[in-house]
């Protein structure tokens, strides 16, 4: 007796895109208002960020992958990214998340120097001078003064996401291997592979 077919009935409303990037995020408001920019963008794509309020360390960012991804499986054309500041975080734990991102041609790691402000900052300037964290946040006020808050999506077009792509790819230069170890933010390599543009 043959075998039923199973019937596979997608259910109205729902979606599946071309592309599904999953980010565990060491920050809890300002990496996913800004990851959820693309999903509003028209692309092929869709983000989903991972956070957690109380656990924001490299490791903790990347048992929240680990656990995600056994819980939703990847398809080949999906990807896997995390995002982490270098703060005041060691080599030893930064190395851990970067193992792990050579792991798979599906996993990426990216790390901003000092902290992801640096990137949104690369949206609006050169971002020259800048060393520690308070440095970074002080400039950044300038062009959005309620970040803390939250994120101006109006002022992140997709003419200032290409400016900063730039600017922060001529900073990383010649490319670093694994994280930048000076000012500087590989934040672009994951937004070059969200707009779907080669490197």
């Amino acid at each position: 007796m043959p075998s039923k077919r199973r019937i596979f009935q997608r259910k109205l409303g729902e979606r599946r895109y071309r592309k599904l990037f999953v980010i565990s995020v060491e920050g809890f408001t300002t990496e996913p208002q800004y990851f959820s920019i693309f999903n509003d963008l028209e692309l092929v794509i869709h983000v989903d960020c991972l956070k957690d309020k109380n656990e924001s360390s490299p490791i903790h960012v990347l048992r929240r992958m680990k656990k995600h991804l056994k819980e939703t499986k990847l398809r080949n054309s999906d990807e896997a990214w995390l995002v982490v500041d270098k703060d005041q975080w060691t080599d030893e734990q930064l190395t851990k998340l970067y193992a792990w991102s050579e792991e798979n041609e599906n996993f990426g790691f990216a790390l901003s120097n000092p902290k992801f402000e640096y990137w949104l900052l690369l949206h609006f300037e050169e971002g020259f001078g800048i060393v520690t964290s308070r440095q970074c946040s002080e400039r950044l006020v300038r062009y959005l003064p309620d970040y803390e808050k939250s994120i101006d999506a109006h002022k992140i077009s997709p003419e200032r996401i290409a400016d900063a792509v730039r600017r922060a790819k001529e900073r990383d230069n010649p490319p670093c291997r694994d994280w930048p170890r000076n000012t500087g933010t590989t934040v672009y390599r994951l937004v070059t592979r969200l707009l779907n543009k080669s490197e």
